[in-house]
């Protein structure tokens, strides 16, 4: 399924129906679509003045995590609504354990089996990590969009992003190599993800914690 474009949108505002059943379905369709578009225009432009009046370290990973292909402004402002700071974590694994999407393990002497992931973290933000995570099926580029995103940022928060696409892009590739199906391969990727994610907000967090203790120093 592909999102409607303002072309088609436009098209399918000038249609006609000759019998009046169809109009009036037509006539209240295209009116739950309006409304839809607005709700979502509202809800967007709430977010964004929430953001503006964050604290300026949240603020701060905010808009690095948006560097990472697949997280735009919606997906970052929701990791860190759901998860806080990203410190809190004192190893990725910690935070992919938190989202759930860790694989259940049984074990029987010295052999482990792996089963379906545990979905017994915070459903909300694994729902959106997986979301985030059908974009590395894509080989790795720097588009118009994702360039515009990483305006302003550090160095080190562009490679992690770049390592991240590279990385999974390859990762997906080989688990559908392996005659894994592509949704269990975007699981093992949004698994990988928050590893990226987590690194990028331990290094905003910490030069921002850096940068207060310099400042109070001076």
């Amino acid at each position: 399924m592909r999102s409607w474009t303002e072309s088609h949108l436009k098209w399918v505002k000038g249609l006609r129906f000759e019998q009046l059943a169809h109009e009036a379905t037509w006539i209240d369709y295209v009116g739950e679509i309006d409304h839809a578009l607005d709700r979502i225009a509202r809800l967007e432009k709430a977010i964004d003045e929430a953001v503006e009046g964050a604290p300026e370290k949240m603020c701060a990973v905010i808009a690095a995590l948006q560097a990472l292909r697949g997280v735009g402004k919606m997906t970052a402002v929701t990791v860190v609504t759901e998860v806080g700071e990203l410190s809190h974590f004192d190893h990725p694994n910690r935070l992919m354990g938190y989202s759930g999407t860790v694989p259940r393990e049984h074990s029987s002497g010295d052999s482990i089996q792996r089963g379906p992931i545990t979905k017994t973290g915070n459903a909300h933000l694994r729902r959106v990590i997986v979301e985030a995570a059908w974009a590395y099926q894509h080989r790795p580029s720097l588009y118009a969009e994702l360039r515009r995103r990483q305006e302003g940022l550090d160095e080190q928060t562009k490679a992690i992003a770049m390592k991240a696409q590279h990385r999974l892009n390859s990762r997906y590739r080989k688990l559908l190599a392996r005659g894994k199906s592509s949704s269990l391969a975007v699981m093992a990727i949004a698994r990988e993800l928050l590893g990226f994610i987590w690194a990028i907000g331990i290094h905003v967090e910490r030069g921002h914690q850096a940068a207060r203790t310099q400042k109070r120093a001076a």
